[in-house]
């Protein structure tokens, strides 16, 4: 690998990138990251905790008085492009003509059979027609496939190829649409609400900021007055300081043409930094794609508030105990207690050495294991989505604790591993709720509790050329891997992600 300049020095520094960081992400280039070790999957009642409809609807009852006083945020990580959405389309408008029997084009000829349910028909054929002079329909879309494409992905119309899916038409009703960023503001007064008061906070990239704060900004007011309630919404965009570099297949550093470092956003791994500086007591996070129209909001609804309520149940308890071990005068007596409600209640497991430590001592252990944020994470039953899920870890020391693991960081090449990985019963939804402060009100520093030996390495492209590149832990991976955690199954109906634009034609969203 090549040297590294002053000038390449000088020019990370004004990207808040220091040398350490530099020399960390290269021995990680070198190295690799360790896999994770799996422990065995976590499943209902070992690791996984449900409630009972009826005892949860009786709780429910209580959402609004319990928390009452805790300031709410609900944190959507926004700043995804819907290039992926419409993968199929690209591939459909590069390939339709050389062979319409490829199966590769399954997708595209969906999209273009149903092009009248998705509820930016209207926009689409009012942008082709603007264009072109050609009023399109189900029964002609095939036949003017090259027109809607260019209308649809590119600057010619609607430019969705390049916008964030926040900024995608997702649903319809009566007199309008909704795109995916108004699906969440709705969905978010719902649970998210300090009295009359609502905060959201997107994160953008720095190219779609103006675009998208004009835009909410455009429709806050008609959600205030339907609602009856004030909203703000706040922003960030992912830090320079997150960027990583990348390298090829000589491992030599890539570059712009310029000559300057080429940098990469790191993954979603790095909006820990932007979850840090929120202040709020209860953090709702949630896909920015996964959402659903006001007719199946209901039951999403009613397991946010569950898992909202039974987080500040939890944190009450932890608070209360955190108190007495810190106490000068603590009665040893309650040890016990404290540590079965870290077993039952928050599924912390002590290691062996545990048992046979002073009591002195055991009481640092619980004063540890208890000082952290916490998050509810729930989990939805594993119907083969690509993705991460509930499993027991274990680490280096031999202590195993609850972790969302993705595939990626698993050694698939060990038989035993890899049956252990597959034989999960759940999926992660990202569907969190988090409590991001100690028993004594202060915030925690976030960045303490991440595991930096749980990133990637994966392959991508530049400007053609394969290359390597390095992404930080996982938001809800490595960066929240020493949270006390607590899984809670959900319907499998609160999770209705848009990876595709053929997502749309679901039941779910029509």
């Amino acid at each position: 690998m090549e040297r590294i300049s002053i000038k390449d020095l000088q020019f990370l520094e004004k990207k808040g990138i220091s040398q350490d960081t530099l020399k960390w992400q290269l021995d990680k280039f070198a190295k690799g990251f360790p896999f994770i070790k799996l422990n065995k999957p976590a499943t209902l009642n070992d690791g996984i905790i449900s409630f009972d409809s009826k005892v949860a609807l009786e709780l429910l009852s209580a959402y609004d008085l319990v928390t009452k006083g805790k300031s709410k945020v609900k944190f959507v990580p926004a700043s995804g492009a819907a290039t992926r959405m419409f993968k199929d389309l690209y591939y459909f408008a590069d390939n339709y003509k050389k062979n319409a029997s490829d199966p590769k084009l399954k997708e595209g000829y969906k999209f273009i059979e149903n092009i009248e349910k998705l509820s930016f028909f209207n926009l689409l054929k009012d942008s082709v027609n603007s264009k072109f002079g050609i009023v399109i329909s189900k029964d002609n879309a095939l036949e003017f496939y090259k027109e809607i494409i260019v209308c649809l992905l590119t600057e010619t119309g609607l430019n969705y190829g390049s916008l964030p899916k926040g900024m995608i038409e997702f649903h319809s009703y009566e007199e309008s649409t909704r795109k995916a960023l108004e699906e969440h503001i709705v969905e978010g007064i719902k649970y998210a609400k300090d009295g009359d008061n609502v905060r959201l906070h997107f994160t953008v990239s720095p190219e779609h900021f103006n675009q998208i704060k004009v835009f909410i900004d455009s429709v806050l007011i008609h959600y205030e007055n339907e609602f009856n309630v004030k909203i703000t919404v706040d922003y960030s965009v992912q830090k320079t300081s997150t960027d990583t570099i990348a390298i090829d297949n000589k491992n030599n550093i890539v570059r712009e043409k310029d000559g300057n470092i080429y940098l990469r956003p790191s993954g979603h791994g790095a909006l820990i930094e932007n979850l840090n500086e929120l202040d709020g007591d209860i953090i709702f996070i949630k896909n920015i794609d996964n959402i659903v129209p006001d007719r199946l909001k209901e039951e999403t609804i009613f397991y946010k508030k569950l898992l909202g309520l039974y987080l500040i149940n939890v944190q009450q308890f932890i608070s209360v105990f955190l108190k007495l071990l810190k106490s000068e005068d603590y009665d040893y007596s309650n040890l016990g207690d404290i540590s079965e409600f870290c077993l039952s209640k928050l599924s912390i497991k002590f290691n062996k050495d545990y048992y046979s430590l002073t009591d002195t001592d055991k009481r640092n252990v619980l004063i540890k294991k208890l000082n952290r944020p916490i998050r509810l994470c729930g989990m939805v039953k594993n119907v083969g989505e690509p993705g991460g899920g509930p499993f027991w870890v274990e680490d280096e020391k031999g202590d195993i604790s609850l972790q969302i693991v993705e595939s990626s960081q698993v050694n698939m090449a060990d038989p035993k591993q890899k049956e252990l990985f597959n034989n999960s019963t759940h999926f992660n939804p990202v569907d969190l709720v988090c409590y991001i402060k100690d028993y004594e009100g202060n915030k925690f520093d976030l960045r303490k509790f991440v595991d930096n030996e749980t990133g990637f390495i994966t392959s991508k492209s530049k400007d053609g050329i394969d290359i390597k590149a390095l992404e930080l832990p996982g938001l809800w991976n490595g960066a929240m891997a020493d949270w006390i955690t607590i899984f809670v199954e959900v319907p499998l109906s609160t999770f209705n992600p848009v990876k595709t634009v053929n997502d749309l034609l679901r039941e779910e969203h029509s």
